[in-house]
């Protein structure tokens, strides 16, 4: 009897699980061919590439900013999102920089918790 509640349990959370991680949207991110942090790193030689991906950098903050009212990310200047995105792709190389700059919004806008994909 035991083990048949136990067998039960385990199926309605296993099904529980599988169905709420059907119910997440994928977020889908509309940038750059390559948003590898590979090509993040390869860009640094390249000052119109690296600013095209600044700009969409500080674009991707301002949704967050729009989407999230209350939880705003503070006034962060071009220098420190280039400086914060090399360190995440350097620690980070078969990374992207939309997952980078995922962490840096929750990092300057106080939430401060992972990324839930």
């Amino acid at each position: 009897m035991k083990i048949r509640k136990i067998a039960g349990l385990t199926a309605a959370a296993c099904t529980a699980l599988c169905f709420a991680m059907s119910a997440m949207a994928a977020t889908n991110i509309l940038g750059f061919d390559d948003m590898s942090c590979a090509t993040w790193i390869k860009s640094k030689d390249d000052p119109d590439q690296r600013n095209a991906y600044i700009f969409w950098l500080r674009g991707f903050l301002t949704g967050h900013n729009y989407a999230l009212p209350n939880q705003q990310v503070s006034t962060i200047s071009s220098g420190t999102i280039e400086a914060k995105i090399s360190q995440y792709c350097k620690e980070n190389r078969d990374s992207n920089i939309s997952d980078g700059v995922m962490r840096l919004s929750d990092q300057f806008s106080g939430r401060n918790q992972p990324i839930r994909k």
